[in-house]
């Protein structure tokens, strides 16, 4: 027993809480990310940078001790070939993340006019002007290398600085949108283009916006969890493990 409560029903509970963590941090990257750029008509990128930038940072700060603050199915799946997610959190993950992001976006289309959303497709990523569809695959795939990387260095790796893993997190989203945000969106994440793309019903090479993320994060996850980190005896569990400490279980 934890607290009155049976380990199952605790792990139950995790869960819950992990999920509806998910859903309101990727709902607040795309009400802000996404809103941030309907508000100025995706000309200011250093307000749409610090925006995208500033959610995932706060969110993570807030409540990534629930559930990790993953909020991009790239991560999620990321974390889990780094074994740090369990295999049956993947499907549940996803599903609360693309909810949120798609939450988001129907608000913002209740929010703004009709002519603000139009004209920046509801901040729908999409391939610059001049950059070919291969030019943004690889953007995508570095950017989103970058920031599992940073994810697993300051939020996962126990010999990284975890105090200030929001922080870095979101200067990295920054630091990605400063250089990929007119060729490609800087999306680096399925849900920032889901939720918009459903939403607006904008489609156009929508494939790039999962694979290029996934593969990116995979390959970080894989360098840092098998090369860069030191492999001890008893790996770290789950994100939700730790929720019930060991001494407590019965």
């Amino acid at each position: 027993m934890v607290g009155g409560i049976a380990v199952e029903d605790q792990q139950r509970l995790n869960v819950v809480r992990a999920l509806i963590v998910e859903f309101i941090g990727t709902f607040a990257l795309i009400f802000v990310g996404a809103g941030a750029i309907i508000a100025t008509a995706g000309g200011d990128l250093v307000a749409i940078a610090l925006a995208h930038g500033l959610a995932i940072g706060l969110l993570v700060a807030a409540a990534g001790h629930v559930s990790g603050g993953v909020y991009n199915p790239a991560l999620t799946i990321g974390l889990t070939i780094a074994r740090k997610l369990s295999p049956a959190l993947v499907i549940p993950y996803i599903v609360a993340q693309l909810l949120g992001a798609v939450v988001a976006a129907l608000c913002l289309k209740g929010i703004f006019p009709a002519a603000a959303i139009t004209k920046v497709n509801l901040g729908v990523p999409a391939i610059g002007s001049g950059i070919s569809t291969g030019g943004a695959f690889l953007a995508e795939v570095i950017m989103t290398f970058f920031l599992m990387f940073v994810v697993y260095g300051t939020a996962v790796d126990e010999r990284g600085p975890r105090a200030i893993a929001g922080l870095a997190i979101g200067l990295t989203i920054t630091m990605d949108i400063f250089i990929g945000g007119g060729a490609t969106g800087a999306a680096m994440n399925p849900a920032r283009h889901f939720g918009p793309a459903l939403v607006g019903n904008h489609w156009a090479n929508w494939w790039l916006w999962w694979v290029a993320p996934i593969l990116g994060a995979i390959l970080a996850a894989a360098l840092y969890a098998y090369v860069l980190q030191v492999q001890s005896e008893s790996p770290r569990p789950d994100v939700l493990d730790h929720e019930i400490p060991r001494d407590r279980r019965v």
